[in-house]
């Protein structure tokens, strides 16, 4: 039996809040049990309540950018850069790494007769 669009959207309604409070509650749950076991006895800090540990949990999330689903913006750039990269001529590709050496040191030393 099929369900239609609007029992689908009903059951999204309901399912998507619940999914959401398991999340909280079980990631919550999970550093908080952590902290509490680890840090006092290494490093003699308190330990923490259950919002406590969802702070550090959410802050964890913004600061490091875990539990994403998606690629980030820094892996698309990284991407396209090197399919840029990829299409210089060699001799192209030469001159950015001299200059980059250069100007920065980053990158293999330029070769050539003037780094014999």
């Amino acid at each position: 039996m099929r369900m239609s669009r609007g029992k689908k959207l009903m059951f999204l309604a309901v399912a998507a809040p619940l999914a959401i409070l398991v999340v909280v509650g079980v990631g919550g749950g999970l550093v908080m049990l952590l902290w509490n076991w680890l840090m006092p006895a290494l490093f003699g800090l308190s330990p923490v309540t259950f919002w406590q540990a969802f702070g550090l949990l959410a802050l964890c999330r913004i600061l490091f950018g875990g539990l994403g689903l998606h690629s980030s913006a820094g892996s698309r750039m990284r991407r396209r850069m090197g399919e840029r990269w990829d299409g210089l001529p060699p001799e192209e590709r030469e001159r950015i790494r001299k200059a980059m050496h250069d100007r920065w040191g980053l990158g293999s030393a330029p070769a050539g007769p003037e780094g014999v």
